[in-house]
């Protein structure tokens, strides 16, 4: 009666998937009980105006709009981080990360990628090991959340979800899964039916609560295996809650909300039509989303903000960071703040960063420019040492003046942070070439 076939990615159904990751993850010693949001700034976010605002620089390099006082003495952010600045406590700042390119695209999937050789984003790696879904719960394990996630009025908002969901030589099959993308999992999850087969819903849901009280009984399934098990309990359990906002607590909504926080129409007019485009109103709700979706045991969420290519064409820093910065705040400390009262704290790590950072010097447009030598990076929570600035830029926060961080020790950082990378070297389920890449980085020493 229930075909969960369309719910397959690559051709394989659910329970084919549960049984994957099963095999994969060769013993439960290797995947750690973690997970990781990566809030992906698109653009190249100015590492200046967000974590090391440089007031001691000239004039022309300096944080355009000064600094705020955070939780950490003598440590400071850009002004429009106040809320963030409160959390600076369980944040670990890195003022030190380059990797020398300065080229949207290809920058973007090297930061997305940690470097790695294969050119696969970190989360399909990560995948590759842990499989593609949760065994428990059937969440995929990588997933990316740009704006139309959270809802179809979103869909043109900015989005360059090609540039860091590569999969390089990794089956297609390793994808991130996108929630926006008119998928049938979510469709599926969620029971969706016209009004006009409004009869036919009925008849189904009667059909669904038939069959759940016979997966009950002790027999019902007597010629399934466990997987096929898992993928009815996916199915009948009401998965699709992780994707439905509506669900949640209005008042944990409200403190996500970042839709107020829009573009002046008056902007439109100075500047470019595209300008629409970048407004980060869906912001806090994809970040609650993405809340969601590793409470229901999804490892890796890539959440998207467009804008932050800051020239002064479009965005400048002028403009553009009192409102895409403001609403990285507001979004950003409400997650922390979210998994502190789920005491998913050490579980969860939030990091922060974009494909390059920006010119220290401001331009004549009131924006900076491409700069691939120092970027923005910041990690918070996941259990790690926090409350430290790792590495310092020279004075005029043109490049690392001490412990520069590569994309290769993002990557170790990442993995040693969601694997047990000694149990992994004894794996023979993973091929060599993945299993060389992930064993043979070292980590950032400060967080390990």
């Amino acid at each position: 009666m229930l075909q969960v076939g369309t719910l397959g990615l690559g051709g394989l159904t659910l329970s084919n998937l549960l049984s994957l990751d099963a095999q994969a993850a060769t013993g439960k010693s290797i995947l750690k009980d973690r997970s990781i949001v990566m809030l992906n700034l698109q653009g190249g976010p100015t590492h200046i105006e967000t974590f090391d605002p440089k007031m001691t620089a000239p004039a022309e390099y300096r944080a355009m709009f000064g600094e705020v006082k955070t939780t950490l003495p003598g440590v400071t952010f850009g002004r429009h981080f106040e809320r963030l600045a409160k959390h600076a406590q369980n944040m670990s700042i890195v003022r030190s990360f380059r990797h020398g390119n300065s080229s949207h695209g290809t920058a973007a999937a090297l930061v997305a990628a940690g470097g790695n050789p294969s050119g696969a984003n970190m989360g399909s790696t990560y995948a590759r090991v842990a499989g593609l879904n949760n065994p428990e719960t059937g969440m995929p394990t990588c997933a990316v959340v740009p704006p139309g996630a959270v809802g179809d009025k979103y869909r043109k908002l900015g989005a360059q979800i090609g540039r860091i969901t590569d999969v390089g030589d990794l089956p297609k099959s390793y994808a991130p899964f996108d929630p926006s993308a008119g998928s049938d999992i979510v469709r599926n999850m969620e029971l969706k039916i016209s009004e006009t087969r409004l009869d036919d819903r009925r008849g189904l849901l009667s059909e669904l609560d038939s069959l759940k009280r016979k997966v009950d009984s002790t027999d019902a399934l007597g010629g399934t295996d466990e997987f096929q098990r898992q993928a009815f309990d996916v199915i009948l359990g009401g998965l699709g809650d992780a994707f439905d906002l509506k669900k949640e607590d209005p008042r944990i909504i409200a403190e996500y909300d970042t839709r107020k926080i829009d573009i002046p129409k008056s902007l439109y007019k100075k500047k470019n039509k595209n300008l629409a485009n970048q407004s980060p109103v869906s912001l806090g709700h994809q970040m609650l989303m993405a809340r969601k979706m590793v409470e229901a045991g999804c490892r890796f969420v890539t959440v998207t903000s467009a804008g932050w290519d800051m020239h002064g064409n479009a965005f400048g820093v002028d403009d553009g960071m009192p409102i895409l910065g403001t609403a990285v705040d507001v979004a950003a400390s409400a997650f922390l703040t979210d998994l502190q009262r789920l005491g998913l704290s050490e579980k969860v790590l939030l990091i922060i960063t974009g494909e390059f950072g920006r010119t220290p010097r401001i331009n004549k447009k009131g924006g900076r420019d491409h700069w691939g030598n120092l970027c923005t990076l910041a990690f918070a929570g996941g259990g790690l040492p926090m409350g430290q600035v790792i590495g310092h830029s020279d004075r005029t926060a043109s490049v690392p003046a001490s412990d520069p961080v590569t994309t290769r020790q993002l990557l170790a950082t990442v993995m040693h942070y969601m694997l047990d990378i000694g149990e992994l070297r004894l794996s023979s389920a993973v091929p060599s070439d993945i299993l060389r890449t992930l064993t043979t980085g070292e980590p950032i020493p400060q967080l390990v």
